[in-house]
């Protein structure tokens, strides 16, 4: 026996014929089966209304994390994509451009500062390459004068990754 799959304007529709206890206890009840359901409707309850404060906390948390980075590549490599993860839930979670544009340009600039200048492991030098070229996309999709900000910030993130690391051409990424 299958379950029928509903889409997301029925359920919209069922929601409204609810009463608020009935919603809250819905909730409670998503919140209980999935972690990342729970994390959701904590940030949807205590921190959206405070953006900055949020990609703060974030930033300090991927911060933390760059700061434990492993000195062998492969691990090094690992690592850093579990801290792409982290920054890609709380992306979701925000569904702000604005905010996901600087937790990559403060990821790019963390991995710059701590990751391992001198390696010839692809895996990790293509980590940062896929995320300059994500930063550099998502800039083309925002609103003009937005874009004016980011792209200082971008070119200046670019400029420091190719005096600090050798393997890193700017040229190719400029906007």
């Amino acid at each position: 026996m299958s379950t029928a799959n509903y889409g997301l304007q029925d359920i919209k529709k069922e929601l409204q014929h609810l009463s608020g206890l009935q919603i809250a206890e819905l909730c409670l009840r998503l919140a209980r089966h999935k972690k990342e359901n729970k994390e959701l409707l904590a940030y949807l309850l205590f921190e959206s209304n405070n953006q900055t404060e949020f990609v703060e906390k974030v930033k300090a948390e991927a911060g933390f994390m760059f700061s434990q980075l492993p000195v062998r590549s492969y691990e090094a490599a690992k690592y850093l994509r579990k801290i792409l993860r982290l920054i890609g839930k709380y992306t979701k979670f925000s569904a702000s451009k604005d905010a996901e544009i600087e937790l990559l340009l403060n990821f790019c600039a963390n991995y710059i500062q701590y990751a391992d200048r001198k390696t010839s492991y692809k895996p990790l030098r293509l980590i940062l390459i896929r995320q300059v070229e994500k930063i550099r996309t998502s800039i083309g999709k925002l609103h003009e004068d937005l874009q004016l900000d980011f792209t200082n910030e971008y070119n200046a993130m670019l400029d420091d990754a190719e005096k600090k690391l050798s393997w890193f051409n700017k040229s190719s990424y400029l906007l």
